[in-house]
């Protein structure tokens, strides 16, 4: 009697101690949209199409109520931008505290400005008769069908010294941008740069800024058109990055085995991978 009692003892005292199951990742979006229409329930959607009423899709969205926010209603589909938080079980998000006015970040402005240092007396056009936007144009053809070329950009950093320059308005862009006179043109090439200015010259007139690409354009638009293939899960958004020579993929959870993954295949640095859903800390 005393063993079988010491036996349950410990039957007992296992069970107790068991290790907890791990604790559900909360992840959370600060801007989302989410759209219920007469075909599907509420969804969470990284883009809406811009018809009335508008459509998107993506993954479900668990314990979502209408009547605790504030949102558009046309023809039965309902739609808003929300901050949400819940857990993910790889395909829905299930919602663990009610939804938020949506938290607009600031973007950040890209940089274009041109890696060469300036010479002296600044950058202007080495061929006047060559600096225009005929001349520009048939340049950008030109590099267009290089497989060496790691990316071409155009350098307006003069727009910058114009007293109260707004770009957003078109009649400031019309007067001021893209003026062959004052832009660099910028051009990345893989390999040996040796001849490339040269080459560029036969056609371009202009300031010119010729640099070292890690990787061709090319290359990089190939991985684009394939990664899917890769993700286990619905891509969100892709796009090409020319300035640091990546592939910005957008997905809904970027867990770090698929980062993992991505970096053994493609190389570090080669893909960026960005959640909609972000890990709560």
């Amino acid at each position: 009697m005393r063993s079988l009692a010491f036996l349950a003892l410990i039957v007992l005292t296992a069970c107790g101690s068991g290790v907890a199951a791990d604790k559900p990742i909360t992840y959370a979006a600060d801007d989302v949209s989410v759209l219920e229409s007469p075909g599907h329930g509420p969804q969470l959607c990284a883009a809406m199409a811009t018809s009335l009423p508008p459509q998107c899709g993506g993954p479900d969205i668990v314990g979502w109520d209408w009547s605790k926010v504030q949102h558009e209603n046309v023809q039965g589909t309902k739609w808003g931008q929300y901050r949400v938080v819940g857990t993910w079980d790889g395909s829905r998000l299930t919602l663990t505290e009610p939804p938020g006015a949506a938290v607009q970040g600031t973007p950040q402005k890209p940089s274009f400005a041109s890696p060469c240092p300036v010479p002296e007396g600044g950058r202007r056009p080495a061929d006047p008769a060559r600096t225009t936007q005929e001349a520009l144009e048939a340049t950008e053809q030109r590099l267009g069908n290089e497989a060496a070329v790691g990316g071409v950009w155009l350098d307006q950093g003069y727009l910058n010294a114009i007293p109260g320059y707004d770009g957003s308005k078109r009649e400031w862009s019309e007067k001021y941008a893209n003026d062959p006179t004052k832009l660099v043109l910028n051009v990345k090439f893989t390999g040996d740069l040796t001849g490339r200015e040269a080459w560029i010259r036969e056609s371009w007139g202009g300031a010119l800024c010729v640099s070292q690409a890690r990787r061709s354009l090319e290359a990089l638009r190939r991985i684009q058109d394939s990664i899917g293939d890769d993700l286990g899960q619905p891509i969100v958004s892709t796009s090409v990055d020319i300035m640091k020579e990546q592939v910005v993929v957008g997905v809904w959870v970027a867990g770090e085995k698929l980062r993992q993954r991505l970096e053994d295949k493609y190389g570090e640095g080669v893909v960026l991978l960005q959640g909609v859903l972000t890990p709560v800390r």
